[in-house]
């Protein structure tokens, strides 16, 4: 089977992608379109959900300007289409037939009881992947439940490794509840897809955010399970055991920077270095000076141990600049880097030379738009940059009259009618 359009030479450029999500699971659509899917974003007629969220551009809330549809709907096409009606049924049911991929994230069953269910599907296309995103799963008794990105970080374990050990759980200030679901969706397609090269047959693709989550807790669960040890929050610290921590996170002169304050073979040589460098400038400490760090096991820094050298190791890193203490670091083979903010993300010389950002002239919006590049280089098959996202119904001619063979006047009275 091949698309009916493909846009580029990318690696998944002979397959389309039916994109029926909102803000749930958007970028599950996105990433396949950087591998050059033809994606086309599915939306209810008026606009998706997702259009209504902040930030706005040049703070004009309208349909066109969010940017979090900018950034999770760009690198596809859109049409508009009321599922919930017979006849956007039928015609979702057309575009099954040429498609490869059916991403949706509506509640379990939601798809079932408008006759749209993964069995009705497959007698269409038998090859076709169904992504199905939603908070807990399509079974369990959490499925029906409703999450908000707060209520999905906390039941996924998130938030009580988040924050400070004397306060309350913390989430990441961004929403990341559905997009751990929708990358989790986007590489349990491409595993089905492994499988339908193999068979030629499509299956259903079952996405638990909360699972997604869990699954990014690092050492938390394994912890638990493997030594009995309650991973807790530890603001700039990390518990690696029971009673064993490193240090991650110090302030700078002017920002932040992440030094793994740790043991072991390539961590512990990284902290001597670090020691013997605080030696070079003059601020040499006696008790971190007897200690060989590459000797201690990974992680096996105890409390005591940790309490004695922070304050020391604090005051040498705030004396310092980011750019400085990296320099450093480069130099003398540490494992310590900055943290860098946006304004730094975008004025990076290892971005720069790669030519990651880009600047389109946006006719639209008469303006000089910086976009981002590809999140990896491919030479054989290259991966899409950013595009600019499509338009409400913007390409519901192309689609249904080009491709479906409907006629303007069929669109007339689709549109009339508010199927489209």
């Amino acid at each position: 089977m091949t698309a009916t359009t493909a846009t580029t030479a990318g690696m998944l450029s002979p397959y389309r992608v039916l994109d029926l999500t909102d803000e749930r699971g958007l970028l599950c659509g996105r990433i396949l379109g950087d591998l050059g899917a033809d994606v086309i974003q599915i939306e209810p007629p008026g606009g998706s959900t997702a259009r209504r969220l902040a930030p706005f551009y040049r703070d004009e809330p309208t349909a066109e300007n969010s940017l979090y549809w900018w950034a999770y709907a760009a690198n596809k096409r859109g049409i508009t289409l009321d599922v919930a009606c017979a006849d956007g049924q039928a015609l979702l049911k057309r575009l099954v037939a040429s498609a490869h991929f059916l991403i949706e994230s509506g509640r379990p069953g939601e798809m079932a009881a408008m006759g749209l269910s993964y069995e009705t599907l497959a007698k269409i296309n038998p090859q076709l992947i169904v992504v199905s995103i939603t908070p807990f799963g399509q079974t369990g008794p959490y499925a029906d439940y409703l999450a908000s990105d707060l209520v999905g970080m906390g039941m996924g374990g998130f938030m009580y490794v988040t924050g400070e050990p004397d306060r309350a759980p913390m989430r990441v200030g961004f929403p990341h509840f559905y997009l751990h679901g929708s990358a989790a969706g986007a590489a349990g397609a491409m595993l089905a897809h492994s499988q339908r090269v193999l068979t030629g047959e499509g299956q259903h693709i079952d996405v638990s955010c909360q699972e997604s989550v869990a699954r990014a807790l690092a050492n938390s669960l394994a912890g638990y399970v493997v030594e009995g040890a309650v991973i807790m929050r530890q603001g700039s610290y990390r518990q690696t055991g029971a009673d064993a921590y490193m240090r991650i996170t110090w302030p700078c002169k002017d920002g932040f920077v992440n030094f793994q304050f740790s043991g072991g073979s390539s961590s512990g040589q990284s902290v001597n270095n670090f020691v013997r460098w605080m030696a070079d400038e003059g601020m040499p400490d006696e008790y971190m000076l007897s200690l060989d760090f590459k000797a201690m096991g990974y992680g096996a820094v105890n409390k005591e141990t940790m309490d004695r050298i922070v304050p020391p190791v604090s005051r040498f890193i705030r004396e310092r600049t980011k750019q400085q203490l990296f320099d450093g670091a480069i130099e003398r083979r540490i494992l310590l880097f900055p943290v860098a903010t946006l304004a730094d993300i975008r004025e990076n010389t290892q971005l720069e030379a790669r030519q990651f950002f880009r600047t389109e002239r946006s006719p639209e919006f008469d303006a000089d738009l910086t976009l981002l590049g590809p999140f990896a280089r491919a030479s054989a098959t290259p991966l899409k940059g950013g595009s600019m996202p499509p338009r409400v119904g913007q390409h519901n001619a192309e689609i249904y009259v080009r491709e479906l063979g409907l006629t303007p006047s069929d669109l007339v009275g689709l549109a009339g009618a508010g199927v489209i």
